[in-house]
């Protein structure tokens, strides 16, 4: 063959190797950019991340709050994003300005660990669950009691309010879930569909729903009006969180599998799974935009995803991850 013409075939070869490679990188960069997350690791104890209405700030401390006295169970942030709130082991709920830190009050009505804490959606109030089987509902100015709703029979895991203001749903150690008003503390309704403690709850945008998770295995919507239940799905192991996508169409769930798991909300069909941590994912929040999904794991890292609507890539390329 004539020296030219291998030279040719040499440099073609060549030319189809770089095709290829920039074809493979270029598929591999979309599903890095679109699903690889942003790591914090400035948390010593297990906080539940929380998302306020400003811009992300990819992994930039903002403040530091230290008037705690033992491990944080749990963050809200207002809804105008000022304040937070944070519950603790210390058997305190704490209220802080949100951009300088300076403390504003100390909520003492629990006599063992609070364990979650939310919002009233205008701000107004707060609503605190506990290891003493009560909630307890309280002003956020001056941490005034509004009154205690006694109906668990075990330890409360979680407390939500619903979008409407209306009515807060509890859950805890006793396998169920319930709905009460939220003005009065009146049950209105008692879900018994989990074999097991609930971990737990969060309410769809639209108040007509409620999703459940729990040490039974399972992710499970359901009526909140009727109690009965959309869809179950069964994992390989237990759930310790469940946060809806601000559009309704999404529940993600943090998993003991040390992934996260987003969820058709209307069909419990599996959409795709995030899977870079490497210890079991006790948490999972939707930014209010609905672009992002934080998720906290074991090791006391915190990482944000590439929420699926924003997503360009197949769920199969992000699953491989």
């Amino acid at each position: 063959m004539p020296a030219q013409s291998k030279k040719f075939n040499v440099l073609f070869l060549v030319f189809c190797c770089v095709v290829i490679l920039m074809s493979f990188l270029a598929v591999r960069a979309c599903a890095v950019s679109e699903a690889s997350p942003v790591s914090h690791h400035a948390h010593t104890a297990t906080v539940t991340p929380s998302f306020s209405h400003s811009t992300l700030s990819v992994g930039t401390t903002l403040l530091t709050y230290n008037e705690h006295r033992n491990a944080i169970s749990s963050l809200a942030w207002s809804p105008d994003g000022q304040y937070l709130a944070s519950a603790s082991y210390d058997k305190t709920v704490q209220v802080w300005d949100s951009a300088t830190g300076k403390h504003l009050l100390t909520y003492r009505g629990h006599s063992e660990t609070v364990t979650s804490v939310v919002w009233s959606p205008d701000g107004t109030d707060l609503a605190s669950a506990s290891f003493d089987k009560t909630v307890q509902v309280w002003q956020s100015v001056t941490g005034h009691l509004e009154l205690t709703y006694h109906g668990h029979t075990n330890w409360v895991t979680a407390v939500a309010w619903s979008p409407d203001g209306k009515e807060l749903a509890s859950a805890g150690l006793d396998t169920t879930v319930q709905i009460w008003n939220a003005s009065t503390g009146k049950t209105l309704l008692t879900y018994i569909g989990h074999a097991g403690s609930v971990t737990a709850i969060a309410w769809s945008p639209d108040s007509k729903h409620l999703a459940s998770v729990g040490f039974d295995k399972s992710v499970q919507v359901w009526n909140a009006s009727t109690g009965r239940t959309v869809w179950i799905y069964c994992c390989q192991g237990w759930i310790n969180g469940v946060t809806w996508s601000p559009d309704g169409r999404y529940v993600a769930t943090a998993n003991t599998s040390k992934t996260v798991q987003v969820w058709d909300s209307t069909t419990g069909t599996p959409v795709l799974t995030y899977r870079n941590h490497l210890s079991e994912v006790l948490s999972v929040a939707w930014s209010p935009d609905g672009t992002r999904i934080a998720s906290g794991d074991d090791d006391g890292i915190v990482r944000v995803w590439q929420a699926p609507l924003a997503c360009k890539c197949s769920p199969s390329e992000i699953d491989l991850l």
